[in-house]
């Protein structure tokens, strides 16, 4: 028997969907991977760090360490985690600086 695996490719077999992120609309493949989609469209920063700001990427693709946050559709998630879907509303995440660097 045929193993069946879980991984969707980024081949263009599926339909490709638009999707605006940071207000600018974008094709891609609906059903797959919502980190590795942009990143095959060439976003390199999905947010920043909320220290001194520098930019993050996906990093594990596995939802382990968080560098792959995106406000989508107005909740802050981890876009390795997400499937696109049509009418999506992607934003690079916002987050707010709180401790002794706040004033940073």
């Amino acid at each position: 028997m045929k193993p069946v695996s879980r991984l969707k490719s980024l081949l263009p077999d599926a339909p490709l969907v638009e999707v605006l992120f940071a207000g600018e609309p974008m094709m891609l493949p609906e059903g797959r991977n919502l980190a590795a989609a942009l990143m095959a469209q060439g976003v390199e920063g999905f947010r920043q760090t909320p220290y001194q700001g520098v930019a993050r990427a996906p990093f594990c693709m596995m939802g382990i360490c968080f560098d792959c946050l995106l406000e989508v559709d107005g909740v802050v998630r981890q876009s390795c985690m997400i499937e696109v879907r049509s009418g999506m509303e992607v934003r690079p995440a916002r987050q707010r600086r709180v401790g002794p660097y706040a004033a940073l």
